[in-house]
């Protein structure tokens, strides 16, 4: 079912953003009276599920969930409808209107996408306003594994800044240190003051493992709130209510050290012990290969959130400011994909990854702050110049206005081609990725 809801988020959240792209150029091509062959949620080869006509322009549902177009009149594109091509060009044509309106028409896509994230931002904030886990309300240090340890972390360090600037959210350090190039990190470490250099030889190693600083949590008290399917606890006679307080008779302090001896013990039998109407009980559970109990805790109580309202006038510059700064962090990582040294390439995933990013029970203030980061994707990779994305278009474009020059039809349609070949290539790489780290699992 959590994947069902996944993929089901996924799509909605994908087809919404394909019909606002698909619409801006529509919406900029009839401003400047230019014919709109076909308007198609997903591709309709090799037909489509739905189709309806209404005046010059088909609308339709298609087949492959891969996206959508526009067929503009009189443009190369995705359709290589070269017979068109070969025809005198007409004035309700793309090819006949000034350079200037066609660049408007190739923009319109990508600037809905920003508009439409913005807007998104800003009434997510009006509504849910924005809620973060504060460095400072992470009372007990964070939690971090082998990588963290070479770098010179430890259990219980508290973060106080980044480069000398105080740290606010703590799930935005890692980030700020991939994106920015950070050089040094300032620990609380048992009360004393250690300012750690951040050794470039670790990004690669936090690009594919961005968790490895996690907040610390206690282990007790460990009231049972639910069991997972199968449950080996459940099974074995453990009730919702239920306290855990030791395995095989030892108590432990911190929840990771309870992780670290399960997972020593994946498909060993183990005495768990519970507090049930204040009396100690000893059950005899066998963990899963995996070393789980298949038991859940609240852990909501634990650490505080903190939580920015804003009204719906605040929410507009707040709103507008979150999408700017989400748009260069993500042009930060252009910096990383293409760089050896940090090897991010190998970090790159397709629909799995961008599914997986989406919680597995709907949420529909995740589902729209998802929605608006996918959007704002979509509209910087389609702006990249690479000939069969709007970038590619606008590069030509841009080419023709500087030198008054405009590109023969038949080198538009070599470099179409050309571009949908590396797009599949890309498509293909991503997507492999994806079923690599399946296969690893």
């Amino acid at each position: 079912m959590t994947v069902l809801i996944k993929i089901l988020q996924l799509l909605l959240s994908l087809s919404i953003l394909v019909i606002v792209h698909e619409f801006g150029h529509f919406l900029f091509a009839r401003l400047f009276k230019t014919r709109v062959e076909k308007f198609y949620l997903f591709f309709d080869w090799p037909w489509a599920i739905f189709k309806r006509k209404w005046g010059e322009t088909e609308y339709g549902i298609g087949m492959i969930p891969l996206g959508g177009y526009v067929k503009i009149s009189g443009m190369i594109d995705e359709s290589m409808d070269k017979e068109q091509m070969k025809q005198p060009p007409q004035p309700h044509e793309f090819r006949s209107k000034k350079s200037w309106q066609r660049l408007m028409i190739m923009l319109g896509g990508v600037f809905f996408n920003f508009i439409f994230a913005m807007l998104i931002y800003v009434g997510a904030l009006s509504v849910w306003g924005e809620t973060y886990l504060a460095a400072s309300n992470v009372k007990y240090g964070i939690l971090t594994d082998s990588t963290g340890y070479a770098m010179g972390l430890r259990n219980g360090d508290k973060i106080i800044a980044v480069d000398g600037i105080p740290v606010d959210n703590f799930y935005a350090i890692v980030p700020d240190i991939l994106l920015n190039d950070r050089q040094e990190i300032t620990l609380d470490r048992q009360g004393e003051i250690v300012d750690l250099p951040i050794n470039r030889e670790y990004i690669p190693l936090l690009l594919k493992n961005p968790d490895i600083i996690d907040a610390r949590i206690p282990f007790g008290p460990f009231v049972v709130t639910g069991f997972s399917d199968d449950s080996p606890a459940r099974n074995a006679g453990l009730a919702m209510g239920d306290e855990i307080v030791a395995l095989d008779s030892i108590p432990f302090e911190w929840y990771d050290e309870f992780q670290v001896y399960l997972a020593a013990r994946k498909g060993e039998p183990l005495t768990v012990t519970v507090r049930r109407d204040n009396e100690l009980i000893d059950f005899s559970v066998r963990t899963t290969e995996a070393g789980i109990l298949g038991v859940m805790r609240d852990v909501s109580n634990i650490l505080e959130m903190s939580t920015m309202h804003y009204n719906f006038a605040q929410a507009i510059p707040a709103g507008i400011s979150k999408g700017w700064k989400t748009t260069g962090d993500y042009l930060k990582q252009f910096r990383l994909i293409f760089s050896k040294d940090t090897k991010a390439y190998e970090s790159l995933g397709g629909f799995i990854t961008i599914g997986s990013i989406f919680p597995g029970k709907w949420n529909w203030q995740s589902f729209w702050n998802l929605t608006a980061f996918l959007s704002l994707i979509l509209a910087v990779m389609n702006i990249l110049p690479i000939p069969a994305l709007d970038g590619g278009h606008v590069m030509f474009l841009i080419f023709e206005v500087v030198t008054g020059r405009k590109p023969s039809d038949k080198f538009l349609e070599y470099a179409q081609i050309a571009g949908m070949v590396i797009l599949l290539a890309l498509l293909i790489f991503a997507n492999g990725n994806d079923i690599l780290k399946l296969i690893r699992k």
